[in-house]
C-alpha cells in the first residue's frame, strides 16, 4: 500500500479534536474524516466510524493489522507535526 497523499485539515476550537486528515492510496483511493485527538496518553488517530443500530460507534474503513494500523498512524501523526 502506497499513501500518495496526506491532507491536513486543522481545528482551532477547543476540544480534544485537533484535526482532520484524509489520504489518498496508491493514486486512486481517497479516505476521508481520519480524525486526529487528544488523549491522555498523546495523540492518536481514530478511523472514519458510524454509529450502529445498537449504539456503538464501528470504523467504516481501517487497516486489518496492527503493522499497518501504526504505520498509517505515524505518517499522518509526522504531517500533523508539519503542518
Amino acid at each position: 500500500m502506497n499513501i500518495s497523499d496526506i491532507r491536513i485539515r486543522r481545528i482551532d476550537k477547543e476540544g480534544k479534536l485537533k484535526a482532520v486528515a484524509s489520504i489518498t492510496i496508491d493514486d486512486v483511493f481517497v479516505v476521508h474524516d481520519i480524525k486526529i485527538i487528544e488523549g491522555d496518553k498523546g495523540l492518536f488517530i481514530a478511523m472514519p466510524s458510524k454509529k450502529g443500530l445498537d449504539g456503538e460507534y464501528r470504523d467504516v474503513a481501517h487497516p486489518i493489522d496492527q503493522g499497518t494500523r501504526e504505520d498509517l498512524s505515524k505518517r499522518i501523526l509526522d504531517a500533523f507535526a508539519e503542518a
